[in-house]
């Protein structure tokens, strides 16, 4: 049986920008950063709220993925907030744009897309 959601893994084309982004904006916990040299690849580990989430990959070469218009395949990872407009202030404050609020018209709740350095949708969706 299933547990839980383990990590996910983002390949990403700047890995200075994405590490900043990711552990810097978002302010996500680095656990561990490992640079695989047989494979040109760093490796950074992340977590949030102490809890491992994410897997951030560079690899040289790696071909663009589609999202706009929307591709087959993960569509986007979605962080749940409790103040959304407070969480919109502070990304805007640190030059992250996003997207107008919207209402999800099955929970009534609000929520908002913004995207990293290479352009992956992410979503804020407050509880």
């Amino acid at each position: 049986m299933l547990k839980s959601v383990h990590h996910i893994a983002i390949i990403c084309s700047d890995y200075p920008a994405s590490k900043k982004f990711y552990s810097e904006i978002l302010e996500l916990e680095i656990i561990r950063e490992v640079y695989r040299k047989e494979r040109d690849s760093y490796k950074l580990d992340l977590a949030l709220n102490g809890e491992y989430i994410i897997e951030l990959f560079s690899f040289p070469n790696s071909p663009k993925r589609p999202s706009r218009p929307e591709a087959l395949g993960l569509r986007h990872l979605a962080f749940a907030v409790d103040d959304l407009a407070n969480m919109i202030l502070k990304l805007n404050s640190k030059g992250i744009k996003t997207e107008d609020i919207r209402m999800d018209p099955q929970t009534g709740k609000k929520f908002t897309f913004f995207s990293d350095p290479d352009d992956l949708p992410l979503e804020l969706y407050e509880e």
